[in-house]
């Protein structure tokens, strides 16, 4: 009988999500969250078949019901969620002169307002049994920094950040949480840009460690999760080979 806990990774169809999720489903039972029921189909014959692992179809973006839809499929399915990575996010880079209400409303509502209400929802004792310990929210380096046309997308990161060390308060010493920040990495969504040879020998010349992995993200996440980093709450943990501390001119 599997009786590993279960993680819910939303976001887990690519990307870094992804990658998180397989790398997770060696230790744990994982809920693989995203839109594409195809491409998480996909992403589950990549993990470890020796763990039991579900699909949770949501649009994040139909915020009014995505508490209601989550209640029903940990209902459905039996399961208690024990920890949650919150890898889901929109990011459309506009200057300001082309910002727009629709924008902002799916940025905010996909990398903020949807992770405030999983963690409400997995913390009821009615629907999840007091059975969470430890969230993980898939921020940015961008979020304590600035660039140009980043800004729904980087107040977004650090209204997400000010989510986690509040909850971490509130919610402790029941549930820990925690911030990765990661900076560029190489994905399926970043392969166009790293395959522009000006464009990457440019952003590798300002990160110390060069360019990282998805991995790389997955690893520190596996860490926070676990029982290593059992007095580690309300944290920002910056994973970016050195980028933002590199001044040079």
């Amino acid at each position: 009988m599997n009786n590993k806990p279960y993680v819910l990774v939303t976001g887990s169809s690519s990307g870094i999500g992804k990658s998180i999720a397989i790398q997770l489903s060696n230790e744990y039972n994982v809920v693989l969250h995203g839109r594409n029921r195809e491409r998480l189909v996909d992403v589950r014959e990549e993990c470890n078949k020796n763990n039991r692992h579900f699909i949770w179809e949501c649009d994040l973006n139909e915020i009014h019901s995505v508490e209601e839809n989550l209640k029903n499929f940990l209902a459905s399915n039996g399961i208690e969620i024990s920890f949650y990575v919150h890898s889901a996010g929109f990011m459309k880079m506009l200057p300001l002169k082309m910002q727009s209400v629709d924008n902002l409303q799916m940025t905010f509502t996909t990398n903020v307002f949807s992770a405030s209400l999983i963690t409400k929802c997995l913390i009821s004792k009615k629907i999840n049994k007091n059975s969470l310990k430890s969230v993980v929210f898939i921020s940015s380096n961008i979020s304590n920094r600035g660039a140009k046309a980043f800004s729904s997308y980087a107040a977004s990161k650090g209204a997400l950040d000010s989510l986690m060390r509040c909850l971490a308060v509130e919610l402790a010493p029941q549930v820990r949480l925690n911030s990765v920040l990661p900076g560029a990495v190489q994905t399926e969504m970043t392969k166009d840009i790293f395959n522009d040879k000006e464009v990457a020998e440019r952003m590798s010349a300002t990160y110390p460690l060069g360019i990282g992995y998805a991995t790389d993200i997955a690893d520190v996440v596996a860490f926070l999760l676990s029982d290593n980093a059992r007095w580690i709450t309300g944290q920002q943990l910056t994973v970016d080979g050195g980028r933002t501390i590199d001044i040079t001119g």
